[in-house]
Parts: structure tokens; sequence; C-alpha cells
């Protein structure tokens, strides 16, 4: 049996946040299935009819079917792995994959904005913010703080 080493000490569970310990909130679950299902129907949009994703002007060639598959891969990707680990009820995991589709989010509406899609830029900002404020909530602590990804 090896030896124990003292810096692999168990946590204490009076240090645990008292919101890590509990189930995950109702509105939480809503927002990771809705924004599971709003990523798959990108990911399905993207793949069956990529004109839908740019203006009704806009030429749709090999270029865009190649970026339309890399949006679909992405947002499937990010649908999964909400889905499963909202289902095994893994709050840390969630909790970060909440993070990454929150950024994911900010930079579409930091595109948004730059290309000047200006109807877009208030639902995925909101989308956005709530990944993050329900990230925040799973962990019990704020995502902007060292603990959010060391607890």
């Amino acid at each position: 049996m090896p030896e124990r080493n003292s810096q692999f000490t168990p946590i204490p569970v009076a240090s645990v946040a008292p919101e890590a310990t509990a189930p995950i909130a109702w509105w939480v679950r809503v927002v990771v299935v809705l924004g599971a299902l709003l990523l798959a129907t990108g990911a399905v949009l993207a793949l069956v009819n990529p004109a839908m994703l740019v203006a009704p002007q806009d030429e749709i060639n090999g270029a865009v079917h190649i970026y339309a598959g890399y949006l679909a891969s992405r947002n499937l990707a990010l649908a999964i792995m909400l889905v499963a680990v909202l289902s095994l009820g893994a709050k840390r995991a969630l909790g970060n994959v909440m993070v990454l589709v929150a950024l994911v989010q900010l930079l579409d509406v930091c595109m948004n904005c730059a290309e000047g899609r200006w109807t877009l830029v208030p639902g995925v900002f909101i989308f956005g913010l709530l990944f993050l404020i329900g990230a925040a909530r799973l962990s019990g602590y704020p995502f902007w703080r060292s603990s959010f990804w060391t607890q």
C-alpha cells in the first residue's frame, strides 16, 4: 500500500460551500435544458439549411458549408456535454461547461456587434449571462474567484 502524502488530504466538509452540496436548482436545470436545445437546434439548422444562418443576399458556397459544419460540431458537443453532466448531477463539471458555453456566447455577442447584427445581441447576451449566473450558483463561488476553479 502506498504511503499517504500530506498533499493529498481530503477536504473537510465544513470548508465546502453550502451551495456545492445542495441539489441543482430548478431554474439552473431549465436554463441548461433550454440552452442545450438552442445549441442543438442551431447545429441542426447549420447542417440542414445553412442559408438560414446568413442574410438572404449572401451566397451559399463550399466555404459556408464547411464553417456551418464547424458550427454544428461545436454546438452539438456543447449540447451533449450539458445534458450529460446535468443528468449525472455532476455540479462542478456542469458549472465548468456552463462557463464555457457562456464564454462562447459572449464571444458571439462580440462578433454580432462587430458585424452589425444588433437584433441578435440582447438574446445571446442574456443567454450567456444566465449561464454565468447559473455556474456561480452551482459552485457557491462566483466564477471570477479562484475558489470557483480550485474547490
